[in-house]
């Protein structure tokens, strides 16, 4: 294979990595109609709360602030810190080691 087949092919795969993490589906976007904050905005806000990777995120209805929340599991280290984001007014709801009977 030459060099530039072998750039090309690289730039394609780049690509579609690229397209599929922008459009990573996370568990409840049947509610993102609902919300006033972006998943992006969520995840920025919830990654400054505390810093780390998202292993998990969610949308759901749940009690406290507006009703509705996007939730994030964020790894830093050996701690699961489990962070709520309120999807109307943007506010941290939570920011808490994840309890043993995560969802």
């Amino acid at each position: 294979m030459t060099a530039s087949k072998k750039q090309v092919i690289t730039l394609v795969g780049l690509a579609l990595a690229v397209a599929t993490t922008s459009s990573f589906a996370y568990t409840g976007q049947k509610f993102a109609a609902q919300a006033n904050v972006t998943i992006e905005q969520a995840r920025a806000t919830a990654l400054k709360a505390h810093p780390g990777k998202i292993t998990d995120e969610e949308l759901e209805q749940e009690k406290g602030g507006s009703g509705l929340r996007y939730s994030f599991d964020i790894q830093h280290g050996k701690v699961t810190q489990e962070v709520g984001i309120d999807a109307k007014t943007g506010q941290v709801l939570e920011n808490a080691p994840e309890g043993p009977n995560a969802d």
